[in-house]
């Protein structure tokens, strides 16, 4: 039914209906625009005879038509601007069971009932580049548990092979706690190597070990842990063989020394037989210098001992000294032990210093010059091995971070540095004062 007839049929509807009519729409404003009070019954409860408005045109059709369109006409107010006496935009969605709303004027070009939407700028939505990030780092974590049960299926294979063997065992990089941050590119690990070798101990097909050492050494408590898994590992009467590579240094030197052979390449440095607590700084004067002031608290007076703001003591060094020294005897005992030496002998070597390969042989260090072929076939001759298969147990970090991490870790090593963050950077180091095998050469 058109507005036209709809219009018509309300004139003929009897008094009552006009009544009630009259009760639902107002009577034009000073601008000549009419209210609508809607009561709308629940869905599916309206009587019989009465009828909704279909549409928005049909529930608008009383505005006049003089100023339907007419440009001065008050614009339609919006939710939140209303009076008392009207509703909110969402009285015309019907959202509400009852209300009042401006009859907006309709006009050509206009929609139904004359509501003009404001412009509104379109908001960006933020939604589809959510979801693919999140795609790609579930990629990325289900891509690092992959490669990482790929890693620890081939660990397993270490101590199930059932041919006789020997193994190469590569003990590559700083001597250290295992690092189990996500980010770690180091090429040591603890853990993985002690694993190795009880592999190594239980596996009867195994019928030798070579160390190929290429290490500038690293803690005392790690490498002794090293050393002491290679004394079980030389209980099984098994013959045991280290191949440096281009560096055997102190802790590496540590490790090195019970072998039954040592064999290094000619390039190599080595010996370096010590202990370090490393570099303790004092700027105390510094701090002096520019007035500031610092307060430890502590339980006794030598419980902060070798901080930064403040000169060690007599009594401290000789702390500091005490530690070093039984980490030096316990290391020349070992290589006296290991080297068949007496220990007045080794200390005139321990003082320290790096050998090369030729100076080492010259000074009973090492046994020969050669690479890690030539140990493996020296190994295979003197003991009837040659008809062993090798296994190469090398560390490999999976970390999927790691390369990228340490593309960064280098080109912020490389960017110019204030003093004050480098005075704040050698402060950091010197909260980490470790007893170590460490020979201290630059890379």
């Amino acid at each position: 039914m058109d507005d036209k007839h709809r219009e018509n049929d309300l004139d003929q509807r009897p008094e009552q209906s006009v009544s009630k009519k009259s009760n639902m729409i107002s009577e034009p404003d000073e601008n000549g625009v009419r209210y609508y009070t809607i009561d709308q019954p629940p869905a599916g409860r309206l009587s019989s005879g009465e009828s909704q408005p279909r549409d928005e045109k049909s529930a608008f059709a009383s505005a006049p038509e003089s100023q339907q369109g007419s440009p001065d006409l008050e614009e339609p107010r919006r939710g939140g601007q209303n009076s008392e006496n009207e509703g909110s935009w969402a009285d015309m969605d019907g959202s509400e069971k009852s209300g009042r709303f401006q009859v907006p004027p309709g006009g050509p070009g206009m929609p139904p009932g004359g509501m003009v939407m404001p412009p509104m700028g379109r908001k960006k939505s933020m939604k589809k580049p959510l979801i693919i990030f999140g795609c790609v780092i579930l990629a990325v974590i289900f891509l690092g548990v992959a490669c990482s049960s790929l890693t620890e299926d081939k660990e397993g294979k270490f101590a199930d092979i059932s041919e006789e063997h020997i193994s190469v065992l590569y003990i590559d990089g700083t001597i250290g706690a295992t690092d189990e941050s996500a980010y770690s590119t180091s090429t040591y690990n603890h853990g993985w190597t002690l694993a190795r070798l009880d592999d190594a101990i239980q596996n009867p097909s195994n019928k030798g070990l070579i160390l190929f050492v290429n290490t500038p050494g690293g803690g005392v408590y790690e490498t002794d842990e090293i050393y002491l898994k290679l004394q079980e590992y030389k209980a099984t009467g098994r013959p045991l063989y280290s191949a440096m590579g281009s560096m055997a240094a102190s802790g590496g030197y540590y490790i090195s020394a019970p072998a039954d052979k040592i064999i290094a390449n000619r390039n190599c440095w080595t010996g370096s037989i010590g202990v370090t607590i490393g570099t303790l700084f004092d700027v105390s004067q510094l701090l002096d210098r520019y007035g500031i002031k610092t307060v430890t608290i502590t339980s006794g007076k030598n419980k902060a001992m070798g901080g930064m703001t403040d000169p060690l003591t007599k009594e401290q060094r000789e702390i500091f000294q005490s530690l070093v020294d039984e980490a030096y005897d316990q290391f020349v005992g070992i290589v006296a032990e290991g080297r068949r030496m007496e220990i007045p002998q080794v200390k005139k070597l321990a003082d320290g210093r790096i050998y090369t390969a030729k100076q080492a042989r010259e000074n009973g260090l090492i046994d020969q010059i050669g690479t890690l072929q030539d140990a493996v076939r020296d190994m295979q001759a003197q003991y009837g091995l040659e008809d062993c298969g090798v296994y190469d147990m090398k560390y490999e970090n999976t970390n999927l971070f790691a390369s990228l991490f340490s593309k960064l870790a280098q080109a912020s090593a490389h960017g110019a540095k204030s003093d004050v963050a480098a005075l704040l950077e050698l402060m950091e180091q010197q909260g980490n004062m470790p007893i170590s095998y460490m020979a201290q050469i630059g890379n």
